[in-house]
């Protein structure tokens, strides 16, 4: 007998999930005690619908995980970090990155072109990337490493361990944007921005208890298609040795202390799916050089428009012509994703934010895993590495 899941839709261009996944890809923000209610209320979808569709997708692959996010910038020390490797070892450093290494993140190949014009990889990767201020560095991704442990030093072990030979680490200085939601995205026109200004989001770290740690790991796990429900805490509140509504309580918390991010579908970005779509082909990585004071005031201005998914304060330094603030779009037509770009760039000059130096980075071959970020996480991977805890701490 067919499954019954194999009847509902799991595409991207039906409409019911489509207006479901409008919602459910990043409008879920902080920590609500009944999720997919928010979603089906949202969405105007019944809540019965709202759990079939989601189950179908995640088992199709349309989404690749759905889980509550965290505001890991608050709950452990992290950096963009782009890597300079040998061309003949990208690919095994690539590998290694997103296999071997649980607190990366992120990790893209991408190729550099100030003029926004690299070669036409259609998201699958290209051979350039002598256009710009830092076109040798090929391989992106972000690391988070939790306290006491050094960021710095465990970049130096990934070196070892793989064909890096440099990095330059770019922590996020100031937020201005952060949620994918690339189907409400989709239409959206070159210019399209907010009434106000973003709101600036802090990046100093929280410190957690031990209890804090066991909700969040809790929290945080990606769920399983039969795990979708209406009472979707019930479970990981037992996991957590707790009653639902402590664990609930103890969650509000922790969203109140700022670390908690949205409720969150994620879509795949590039791969191919069952139906042969894709629900993007493109990405860029913005880079602008600002003067120096007027970052906030730049990346504010920066935020307001919907089609960044990303956009921070980090500093690029000299290998990148000192560039500091930084935003990533998305989109299915590279004219129109440089058309976006063009629209910021014409609103920071009618702003007053004379730009030094801008580019673009186009990502190519790209794998997304939640970073791991607890500190007993990050101590069984010294042991299981053989590697002495103590000397990967900051004095260490």
């Amino acid at each position: 007998m067919t499954s019954p899941i194999t009847t509902i839709p799991a595409n991207l261009d039906d409409p019911i999930n489509r207006q479901i996944l409008t919602i459910s890809e990043d409008q879920i923000q902080g920590f609500v005690s009944d999720p997919i209610e928010q979603i089906a209320q949202q969405s105007g979808v019944a809540i019965e619908v709202v759990i079939e569709r989601l189950k179908a997708m995640l088992t199709a692959g349309t989404i690749r995980r759905i889980r509550q996010t965290l505001l890991s910038t608050s709950l452990a020390p992290g950096a963009l970090v782009a890597w300079e490797v040998e061309p003949d070892e990208l690919n095994s450093t690539f590998d290694y990155m997103f296999g071997q290494d649980p607190f990366s993140g992120h990790v893209v190949i991408r190729t550099c072109d100030t003029t926004g014009g690299a070669s036409d990889n259609g998201g699958t990767g290209g051979t350039g990337g002598t256009g710009g201020a830092g076109a040798k560095y090929r391989l992106w991704t972000t690391i988070k490493v939790p306290k006491p442990f050094s960021l710095k030093k465990h970049c130096q072990w990934l070196c070892k361990q793989t064909g890096a030979t440099r990095f330059r680490m770019m922590p996020a200085l100031k937020l201005f944007v952060l949620g994918v939601g690339h189907v409400r995205r989709r239409d959206l026109e070159p210019g399209e921005r907010t009434e106000e200004p973003a709101v600036v989001r802090d990046t100093k770290v929280v410190d957690m208890s031990e209890a804090d740690w066991r909700v969040l790991t809790a929290l945080k796990r990606e769920f399983e298609p039969d795990e979708l429900c209406a009472n979707l805490w019930a479970s990981r509140a037992a996991e957590a040795g707790l009653s639902t509504e402590d664990f609930c309580a103890a969650a509000t918390d922790l969203n109140e202390r700022g670390v908690i991010g949205r409720f969150s579908t994620f879509l795949e970005h590039v791969k191919k799916h069952k139906d042969g779509k894709t629900v993007t082909r493109y990405n860029g990585l913005f880079h602008w050089a600002v003067p120096a004071g007027s970052e906030l005031a730049a990346g504010k201005e920066l935020g307001r428009h919907l089609i960044m998914t990303h956009a921070y304060w980090r500093e690029g330094g000299p290998e990148f012509n000192n560039v500091n603030i930084m935003g990533v779009a998305h989109g299915m037509d590279k004219d129109k994703v440089l058309a976006h770009k063009a629209a910021i760039d014409q609103h920071f000059e009618e702003g007053g934010f004379p730009v030094s130096y801008t580019n673009v980075f186009w990502g190519g071959r790209s794998e997304i895993k939640p970073s791991e970020i607890s500190p007993i996480a990050y101590t069984q991977w010294c042991k299981d590495n053989g590697i002495d805890p103590a000397t990967m701490h900051h004095q260490g």
